[in-house]
């Protein structure tokens, strides 16, 4: 059964650590699968950190590090384990955040056109006059129509037409994803966490829980091989 941040009665400014356990097994019989595997694994332990604190700047530059393929992966899973979540993420917005008026965007495969052709690659963008698109699309859609099963060269940057809004600007996606994943409530961030940590090389998040002010901000992994334990603060890796 998932331990929740609530359920442990953590306060939000306390410190958390998060203990992860790789699943992957027989990967570590040469040096350089070896060092492929640690990349791996701390990368999915750093964003399910960064999701858990809150931490919108360094859950970008995890995200922007994960390729479209796994990012892709995950949302799937966020489609079918927790379709709630789905709809709080990449939710497409009228034209100047109306409240009103079928100027919805859509998502495409690049931010092209104007009016009923106009199409945005960006997570959470907005139309323009006349889209003719009375509702908004979600994560689910960003995904099927703009990073098909890869990233379609949409992550974690968006492709984008000159002069057409949204600009495309570096790694856009990765952030308004990340902005869409740390606004979510604790229990939701849980339950985001372990879905990054299972499509990110079969990680699994075990345990959430409080530890002391000495390792504030720290980050401990369990392995059958090795721990890790991670200190964001002091940004170093430390094998123990």
């Amino acid at each position: 059964m998932p331990v929740t941040c609530g359920s442990l009665g953590i306060p939000r400014a306390s410190a958390i650590t998060l203990i992860m356990q790789n699943k992957t097994k027989g990967i570590r019989d040469s040096g350089s699968k070896e060092d492929e595997a640690d990349t791996v694994y701390l990368l999915a332990k750093e964003l399910a950190y960064d999701v858990v604190t809150g931490q919108t700047d360094k859950l970008t530059a995890a995200l922007a590090k994960t390729s479209g393929k796994d990012i892709v992966q995950f949302a799937k899973a966020v489609e079918i384990s927790a379709p709630n979540i789905d709809k709080k993420v990449c939710v497409t917005k009228r034209q100047d955040n109306a409240s009103s008026g079928s100027t919805f965007a859509k998502y495409g495969t690049t931010t092209q056109g104007s009016t009923t052709s106009h199409t945005v690659s960006v997570c959470g963008g907005e139309g323009v006059a006349s889209t003719g698109h009375s509702s908004s699309q979600e994560l689910r859609d960003f995904i099927r129509e703009t990073l098909k099963e890869d990233g379609n060269g949409n992550w974690p940057t968006s492709k984008g037409t000159e002069s057409v809004k949204p600009a495309s600007k570096p790694n856009d996606n990765a952030q308004a994803v990340a902005k869409d994943l740390v606004a979510l409530n604790s229990d939701e961030k849980t339950i985001v966490a372990g879905l990054l940590a299972k499509t990110i090389e079969g990680g699994e998040v075990v345990e959430i829980r409080a530890v002391s002010s000495t390792f504030r901000e720290s980050l401990t992994i369990q392995s059958s091989e090795v721990t890790f334990e991670y200190s964001v603060k002091y940004r170093y890796v430390h094998y123990i």
